[in-house]
């Protein structure tokens, strides 16, 4: 067991020690406040406080930012060693030179998140306002660096000490925004979709939704049986997050009656993960996430406790205050959609801490690493292009033994139209990952 010390134990600094020490570092640990009891102990221990002691430990100099309740506008200072930023930084002969503690707070609560920040066209918090973005350490996992910078000075002072070996892992998640691009709409919606083409002179798309609905051809947003063979042949169990909200500007899915869409929602629900994607709609009307969570539970016949956000509309701490409400265990929206990398600076699935009540919750925060969207969309490049940043990002992962969650969408694979050769992207950084990928291993197991 490793002990911590620290003056004045609060929640924040069990949080920090529950994630480091217990869910990175896989160790038991015990926090006291006691300076007598830590001087007695024998074992493995480290000492979070403003001096170092007169005793073998690991010193990580406390500033006090865990020590304070509620939010205030400041930017931590930062100092470079290498590539790694080390936030909170204290004179380089004071034990590990930084509030090691403090950074991994400040980046897992999402603390800036909850200060004044200009928001992009959804209202989101964009990516360029994040503090990681501003100071370039975006595509760097620091927190999953930071628990090796401590597991390393653990070790070092306490050579017995026994600390497993964390498994770089592979979590495809697919949302399913609109299930198919003519199957299993009605009458009135098929009918305004061709008088649309029509309109447009696309002849060769009338023709297509003709076949389609006469059975004579396959949807082109059909990508189902292409997903399943992918992590069938892997053996790496997927997340598919399925729109089921009313028909809306920005909620265009199929209605979520529709016997295609549920025929397809329980297939997929054979092979992998199912949760909600709550729709756009959902985030001005608080009684439509419980309403859609339940049109899926009702499909699936079972609990739903899986959610990522349409259009990653996460407003913090709401929208998590939301998905507890709604008995919601996990939650994927953690990224951002213009760019790709670590809006938590994590890797690895943790647990929310909520800054305005002061405690750690339930929920589970799982954050995705890259989307289709990012590179084609809001960076403009091609699947050429957008390869060699994938897989520098995977290799940040395997580096810190993570996990590599990847968003993809349905009809992103239909190698047609502007997502032409984008399925080729996809299958190289599949094959990238899940050749790195702890066999029979499932990362939302062990979260």
């Amino acid at each position: 067991m490793i002990l911590v010390y620290c003056p004045k134990p609060a929640n924040r600094i069990d949080y920090v020690c529950e994630l480091l020490i217990g869910n990175l570092l896989g160790a038991e640990w015990k926090l006291t406040g006691s300076q007598k009891d830590f001087l007695a102990y024998d074992g493995p221990k480290i000492n979070y406080s403003r001096g170092a002691l007169q005793t073998k430990s690991v010193f990580i100099p406390a500033c006090g930012f865990l020590q304070e309740r509620g939010v205030h506008y400041f930017v931590p200072e930062i100092r470079w060693t290498g590539e790694l930023p080390l936030l909170f930084p204290a004179a380089e002969d004071q034990g590990l030179g930084f509030d090691l503690f403090a950074a991994v707070f400040f980046m897992v609560s999402r603390y800036e998140e909850y200060l004044p920040h200009k928001t992009d066209t959804f209202g989101r918090f964009e990516a360029s306002e994040s503090f990681a973005f501003k100071n370039h350490f975006l595509q760097k996992p620091v927190v999953n660096h930071y628990a090796l910078i401590l597991k390393k000075e653990l070790i070092n002072n306490f050579p017995e000490l026994n600390l497993p070996e964390k498994a770089f892992t592979f979590l495809p998640t697919y949302d399913i925004d609109v299930a198919y691009a003519y199957k299993g709409r009605g009458l009135i919606r098929s009918v305004l979709g061709a008088i649309r083409s029509l309109l447009q002179r696309d002849l060769k798309a009338i023709a297509e939704r003709v076949r389609v609905i006469m059975k004579k051809r396959k949807d082109p947003f059909d990508t189902y049986d292409y997903q399943i063979d992918l992590y069938k042949n892997s053996g790496i169990k997927a997340c598919y997050f399925f729109l089921l909200g009313d028909y809306g500007h920005y909620d265009k899915n199929i209605a979520y009656y529709s016997k295609s869409l549920i025929s397809l929602i329980k297939k997929i629900g054979d092979y992998a993960y199912v949760g909600i994607h709550p729709s756009f709609a959902s985030n001005s009307d608080e009684a439509l996430p419980g309403i859609e969570a339940k049109r899926l539970c009702n499909i699936l016949n079972q609990e739903v406790k899986l959610s990522r956000q349409h259009y990653l509309k996460l407003h913090i701490p709401a929208t998590y205050k939301k998905l507890l409400e709604e008995n919601m265990s996990y939650d994927f929206t953690m990224g951002f959609a213009s760019q790709p990398g670590f809006r938590a600076g994590i890797c690895t699935p943790f647990r929310f801490y909520d800054l305005q009540s002061e405690k750690r919750t339930p929920l589970i925060i799982v954050p995705f690493v890259v989307m289709d969207g990012t590179f084609r969309q809001y960076l403009g490049l091609n699947p050429e292009q957008s390869l060699p940043i994938i897989n520098k990002l995977i290799e940040e992962v395997v580096k810190v033994g993570g996990t590599f969650v990847s968003l993809w969408h349905n009809d992103s694979l239909c190698d047609r139209g502007v997502w032409k050769d984008w399925k080729k992207l996809y299958e190289k950084m599949y094959q990238a990952a899940a050749k790195q990928h702890k066999k029979n291993y499932d990362p939302l197991s062990d979260s």
